[in-house]
């Protein structure tokens, strides 16, 4: 494709140079060109159009196998739906079951430390009256000890209950949730773009791959033609290049039409083909080009078929055809 589109452009140079038989500008009718690529490497499993068919904005072209990406946003699903989940159980804080459970659970602990504090008084008296080792009275220290710290661990246990979630870790909790919905939100995109639709209207110019294949990952699968007013592409003379400027009126001529169409130079490029004009001389320049586009203005032009040889003509500024 690289080759052909390289012999056509060096055949408009070689005959835009030397302009036509009557000094008009040669080249060629064109329409934006649309590259629609594949997002993914997936087999192709539906087309819905043909090569020549006029579409619409938004109409269906072709569909990509969408399997795998639906694994895909099913997992990113069940994550959102998990995170959101865990920041509703955080907001709204311990049940009620849970306070009443640990306020039992404290409420058992100090019971347990004081029977263990008493118990210790009573060895600690028995072994002052030497009817009990010492060994005694430190074992029932160890025991009143742990009763004490276990009353202490079941009261926090419950102050922390009774006053909520920790704003902290709610806004953690927030912000797992917006990536979660982050990253649903591309997998959704993605999903999306197994469908390739028309993103304006025109003309079905080329479908490279065919039903079942799977096109690399940013190939085009199907090029189109915009619909609307078409232009000439043609390439400026170095000698008239500084006489034209966009806005620039010209006519246009078409072989099969037996008239003149208006239009105007909507865009000159900036950099002359090939070589750079500060390494030619004075009569090398005169064989620069520069490539421009010239818009039809009138409505009647959007009908014009593509690919048409045009010979163009730059009109001063203010005539017409």
């Amino acid at each position: 494709m690289k080759e052909k589109w390289l012999i056509v452009l060096v055949a408009v140079l070689a005959t835009a140079a030397c302009g036509g038989d009557n000094g008009a500008l040669l080249g060629t009718l064109e329409r934006d060109r649309v590259e629609l690529v594949a997002e993914a490497q997936e087999p192709i499993i539906e087309v819905a159009v043909r090569e020549g068919d006029a579409v619409t904005q938004g109409q269906l072209l072709l569909r990509l196998d969408p399997a795998a990406a639906n694994a895909q946003f099913a997992q990113a699903r069940a994550a959102a739906d998990q995170a959101e989940r865990r920041l509703a159980e955080l907001v709204g804080g311990p049940r009620r079951e849970q306070i009443l459970e640990a306020r039992a659970l404290a409420g058992g602990a100090s019971a347990s430390a004081t029977a263990a504090s008493s118990e210790f008084t009573r060895i600690e008296k028995l072994v002052g009256d030497g009817m009990l080792p010492v060994s005694a009275l430190d074992r029932q220290r160890a025991t009143r000890d742990e009763a004490v710290a276990n009353e202490r661990a079941a009261r926090e246990r419950l102050a922390e209950l009774e006053r909520g979630t920790r704003s902290e870790v709610i806004e953690q909790a927030a912000a797992a949730v917006e990536g979660a919905r982050a990253q649903l939100a591309g997998f959704e995109l993605s999903l999306a773009r197994h469908t390739v639709r028309a993103p304006r209207a025109g003309v079905i110019d080329a479908l490279p791959y065919e039903l079942g294949e799977r096109p690399p990952r940013g190939a085009p699968v199907a090029v189109l033609l915009a619909a609307g007013q078409p232009y000439a592409r043609v390439f400026i003379p170095e000698p008239q290049r500084a006489s034209v400027k966009a806005g620039s009126p010209a006519t246009v001529r078409i072989d099969g039409s037996g008239r003149d169409w208006r239009g105007e130079l909507r865009y000159v490029s900036s950099e002359a083909a090939f070589t750079p004009y500060y390494a030619l001389n004075e009569r090398d320049r005169s064989r620069l080009s520069f490539l421009a586009e010239v818009v039809f203005t009138e409505p009647e032009a959007a009908g014009l078929p593509t690919g048409m040889p045009v010979e163009v003509t730059m009109l001063e500024s203010g005539a017409g055809p």
